[in-house]
Parts: C-alpha cells; structure tokens; sequence
C-alpha cells in the first residue's frame, strides 16, 4: 500500500495581546450578601462555574458564588474559536444568509469556501474547514471587579456590576489540514458535495475549477495554482478505487492558500466593547510527521520552513 508522505498540516502557535474583555458571556446570575442577583456581567472565563456545590437539602436549591470568588489562574479568560473565526473572516461573515443554489460556485472560489467551510441547510451542499483553532487563552489574570451605577434616579435595579481585565496576553494553536486544503468535493456519494450534484452537467466540473484557480491566482501572482477537476478522485489506501467527483489542488494552490491563512491570522485584531486585541505573533510548524500538533511539546521539533512538499492524499483514477 502506498504511504501518504509530505507535509500533512501546518500547525500553529499565536501570541495576541490586548487589553480589557472583547469576548463577554452576558448577564449570570450570582449571589451578593446571600441574595441571588442577575445584574453582574461576566467575560468568558475557562472553566468557571457559578455554582459554589453546596446544594440546600431542603429543596435541592443550588448556591450561587459571590461575583468576587473568581480565581483568574484556574478559570482564566479566553476569547472563544468561533469569537476569532467571525473576525478573521469578517469581510464574508454574512455573505451565506444569501447563498442559494445557483450562487454556489462564487461562494466555493473564495476564502469561505476554500478555508472557512460552509453549510447551505436548503440544499445541504457544505464544506468542511480545513482550519482547526483552539480558544485564546490569557496568561496574565489580570480581572477585577467593578461597581456601576446608571444614571437619573438611583434604586436597587440601578446598580450593576462587571468582571472586568486590563492588559491581557493570549496564547493559542491551531492547524491547517492538508487533506481537507487539498480536495473538494463535487459528488453527493458520500454526502459531502460543495455544490448540488444535479447542477454538474456535462464540462461544469471543468469550468468551477477554472473559477478556483483563478481565485486563488489572485492570492499570490508569483505562484502557478492549478486546480484539476476528474469525475473519480480515489483516496490513497482505498479498497475498491471507488471516488468522487471533485477538484485537487496542486502545490502552489495549496501553499497560496495556507500563507495567505497564516498572514490573515497574523493581522488579525479585534475592537470592540471599548476593548482590543490584537495578534502579536505566529509561530509556524510544516508538519510532516504523524505527530499531531508537535508544536505544544517542542519547539525543537518544528519546521519553520517547508522541507517536503505538501502530502498528496488524492489520486485520478
């Protein structure tokens, strides 16, 4: 059996700083001086509960903590994936509320389609992401708590409160899947077609992988992208050399597509909610090896610089 070789995913180790909470999670309900309250607003935070475990024995009444019991150490705050994926693909956030059927080929040669992954619920035409992110993590724990009055007249309802931060320094990792990159998927056999396999008449398949390739010759006029479309791409490994129609990638269309996703992530920064957070740094690592993301272990380990060509997973048959 043939062995898959080459570089399988490039993996990735971001370094963002910023200041103050960009990611909330809204309204909890708390306790104060023993009362439950509603009005402390509360960021993201790792793994915090606000439950105390102590549970009433009389009517099973669960304790609420006081919005000061926060250790910023064991629930420190983070900025969801989904958070990072709306901004890092803002220009297209809302563009699929008007993808329809017809519009699919100009959603498939974009970075929505080509990196972020779509799904149509009318049609069921979708894309898996090649992108893997994993939550912003703070390093720094630098939360507090804040007392807010509204103004005009002041009663109980006028006070609120908020889990507030200043400066904040976030790590996280992330990955790009060279299998997922490399193939898209023109065939409803395995229910994972890009477009409705009815709309593929005759010379279609052709003319959607010139509309790709051309898109992704924009991303990098230096490189020669070549998408290639066949009505039987066979997964290396395969018993039965049944495919799928589709289209394949070559080198420089994938390594256009994974630079211009490893420079976005670099210029991505968010402001909002009278806070900011901005991307420092990337560290890359072209991993051909079967280590799944090596770079959370040893950064002697990792290649900075392709030294194989990207893993060909998909063959025409």
């Amino acid at each position: 059996m043939e062995k898959v070789t080459g570089i399988k995913s490039v993996d990735f180790k971001i370094t963002a700083k910023g200041h103050g909470v960009v990611n909330w999670n809204g309204p909890t309900t708390l306790s104060n001086e023993g009362k439950t309250v509603d009005n402390h607003t509360l960021p993201k935070l790792r793994g915090y509960t606000n439950l105390t475990g102590r549970v009433k024995e009389e009517n099973g009444y669960k304790y609420k903590k006081e919005a000061t019991d926060i250790d910023f150490v064991k629930t420190p705050l983070y900025i969801s994936q989904n958070c990072i994926r709306h901004h890092l693909f803002r220009d297209q956030a809302f563009d699929l509320h008007y993808a329809k059927e017809k519009d699919l080929i100009p959603v498939l040669a974009s970075i929505t389609g080509l990196i972020r992954g779509y799904v149509v619920p009318s049609s069921q035409c979708k894309r898996a992401s090649a992108l893997l992110l994993e939550d912003l993590v703070d390093q720094l724990g630098n939360g507090n708590f804040e007392q807010f009055v509204r103004s005009g007249e002041r009663d109980s309802s006028s006070f609120f409160s908020k889990t507030t931060f200043g400066d904040t320094q976030y790590e996280s990792y992330g990955s790009i899947s060279i299998e997922q990159l490399q193939f898209i998927s023109l065939d409803n056999k395995f229910d994972r077609a890009a477009i409705k396999s009815e709309s593929m008449v005759e010379g279609e398949g052709e003319k959607v992988a010139k509309v790709v390739e051309t898109f992704i010759q924009t991303l990098d006029e230096k490189l020669n992208p070549l998408v290639e479309f066949h009505s039987n791409y066979v997964r290396k490994g395969t018993i039965f050399q049944e495919g799928e129609a589709g289209l394949l990638l070559n080198q420089d269309a994938i390594r256009a597509l994974v630079e211009y996703t490893i420079q976005s992530i670099s210029d991505l920064s968010i402001r909002q909610a009278k806070s900011y957070m901005y991307v420092d740094t990337v560290e890359v690592d072209y991993n051909d090896s079967a280590k799944m993301m090596r770079i959370k272990r040893s950064a002697q380990e990792i290649s900075q610089q392709p030294q194989m060509p990207y893993a060909i997973y998909y063959q025409a048959k």
